[in-house]
């Protein structure tokens, strides 16, 4: 597991209800390291939430959960980062920042990382 690629799941909630919260479980179950960061810290599934994105992890997906109006801030720091990939999780689509990530060379996929690990294509 040491090696596998490390996601960060941005917009990362302590409540059970929220989809970020149920994605952190899943891929912890699906033995995927996970970066977790949110407004609100907690622990979800041993994965601490963390305030701010870490500049000394190997992020390669970025998985989305903050809403569009809501990213503007994390853009820049998204791009330092330099992931592999970027997903747009439902309701987070957001065109300037896909534009950005784009030209940035990140890859950009509007889907559904839930779906995505149940279906095998993660």
């Amino acid at each position: 597991m040491e090696n596998s690629p490390i996601t960060l799941v941005l917009g990362a909630s302590p409540n059970p209800a929220r989809y970020s919260n149920m994605a952190i479980q899943r891929l912890v179950a699906n033995n995927i390291p996970v970066v977790a960061v949110g407004l609100r810290t907690g622990v979800v599934a041993g994965v601490p939430i963390l305030n701010e994105i870490p500049t000394d992890s190997d992020i390669d997906t970025v998985t989305l959960y903050v809403g569009p109006d809501n990213l503007q801030p994390w853009i820049p720091q998204i791009i330092a980062l330099q992931p592999r990939r970027v997903i747009f999780n439902p309701g987070t689509e957001n065109n300037v920042a896909l534009q950005q990530f784009t030209e940035s060379g990140i890859r950009c996929e509007t889907a559904c990382t839930l779906v995505m690990l149940g279906v095998g294509t993660y």
